[in-house]
């Protein structure tokens, strides 16, 4: 493993309180990167997702995911992540936003894993996607429609109608295998890439597995966030192997 710079990196990651499954997948995608990297956490209240004006306020970029994100600037981390897909159902600007006000009262830089993913399916020309996701009805139309307002085309997607957030974390692998096989088959060819759209789901490891089985790039949002901060800090592509083509970008 090679890197533009030498000196240790610390990533700083933002979590939602009741996420159990991003965590563990960080470490794990990471670790192969010690002891030139280490990753630190820090919680903000999630207990719910869904468009209720509650529970959206829950991401507000001014409210505890800033106060969050300056707990991890006590630690002199080097960027700052928001691993979460709140941007999908509140606008990118939203995100762009949060980035903003981190930067702003840490003089760290901050992405996000929506961005990422934006930046990703960007840089691979992939406009006509597909989402497995865990949320409402609702919510995926609104993501649906967010990404269709800027330029994507969502050919076909799959989510389980669940809310409680913690709840996100026992989808099965089995269930995940399942929701990918239908997605593809909807496509029908139309796929250019998959997007897991939750960073409580546990599906960044089978990301290299179902790219060998339907020959499509898939973007894990635990991944792309880790994928993002590398890249604003100058690391060389290819750092992490066996976690997805994103990765090879």
């Amino acid at each position: 493993m090679t890197t533009k710079n030498p000196k240790p990196l610390r990533l700083g990651i933002l979590v939602p309180s009741s996420n159990t499954a991003l965590e563990p997948l960080t470490s794990a995608i990471t670790s192969q990167l010690s002891p030139q990297l280490s990753v630190h956490y820090s919680r903000f209240t999630v207990l719910k997702i869904s468009l209720e004006p509650s529970i959206l306020a829950q991401f507000d970029s001014n409210g505890p995911i800033l106060a969050a994100a300056r707990l991890l600037a006590d630690a002199n981390v080097d960027v700052i992540g928001w691993s979460g897909t709140s941007g999908g159902w509140l606008g990118f600007e939203e995100d762009e936003k949060l980035c903003a006000a981190i930067t702003e009262a840490t003089r760290i830089p901050a992405t996000t894993s929506k961005l990422a993913l934006n930046r990703g399916l960007d840089l691979m020309g992939a406009k006509k996607i597909a989402f497995v996701t865990p949320y409402l009805d609702d919510v995926q139309a609104r993501i649906i429609e967010t990404y269709r307002k800027c330029g994507y085309e969502v050919v076909s997607e799959s989510h389980l109608g669940l809310s409680n957030n913690v709840t996100f974390a026992d989808v099965t692998e089995e269930t995940l295998n399942g929701q990918v096989k239908r997605v593809m088959e909807a496509g029908k060819g139309d796929v250019k890439a998959i997007s897991t759209f939750c960073t409580n789901l546990k599906a960044a490891q089978r990301a290299r597995d179902w790219e060998a089985e339907y020959g499509v790039p898939v973007l894990d949002t635990v991944s792309t966030v880790i994928w993002d901060m590398l890249r604003i800090k100058g690391w060389e592509k290819g750092a992490i192997k066996g976690w997805g083509k994103l990765f090879d970008l």
